[in-house]
C-alpha cells in the first residue's frame, strides 16, 4: 500500500513538474493574438512579445498587438476574412471588423520576406 502511494505521489510530482511545459506550449501554440484571446493567430505568424499593449477604459478595451511571419498580405487577409465572421466579427472593409461595440483593424508593415501585422482593437 505504501509503495502504491509513493508511486502515485511520484506520478503527481512528475505531472506537476511537466504542467508548466504543457501550459507554456499550449499558450505559445494555442494560436491567439497576444492580448486578444478571442482573435486567432494565423498559422505562419508569431506574436511579437511585449510589442503591444492592453488598456481597459470605461468606454471599452484598447489592445495593440503585433505578429510577424513569412506570409503574404493576401494570405493574412484571406485567413481573417474566413475566420473572423465565424467568431461574430462583421467585415467593414478589407482590414476592418466590428463586433459588439468593438472595432478591430489590421495594418501591415513590411512585406518582402517578413510581414508584420498590427492588430488594433478599440471601442467603436
Amino acid at each position: 500500500m505504501i509503495s502504491r502511494r509513493l508511486s502515485l505521489l511520484a506520478v503527481l510530482l512528475l505531472l506537476a513538474g511537466a504542467a508548466p511545459a504543457v501550459v507554456g506550449g499550449a499558450a505559445a501554440g494555442d494560436g491567439y493574438v497576444e492580448g486578444l484571446e478571442d482573435v486567432p493567430l494565423m498559422p505562419g505568424l508569431e506574436s511579437i512579445a511585449d510589442a503591444g499593449m492592453v488598456f481597459d477604459d470605461p468606454s471599452g478595451r484598447i489592445v495593440e498587438a503585433y505578429a510577424e511571419g513569412r506570409v503574404e498580405r493576401s494570405e493574412v487577409l484571406a485567413f481573417y476574412a474566413a475566420t473572423l465572421p465565424q467568431l461574430g466579427w462583421r467585415a467593414e472593409g478589407e482590414t476592418i471588423y466590428r463586433r459588439e461595440g468593438e472595432v478591430l483593424r489590421l495594418e501591415f508593415i513590411g512585406g518582402a520576406g517578413v510581414l508584420a501585422v498590427h492588430f488594433f482593437l478599440s471601442p467603436g
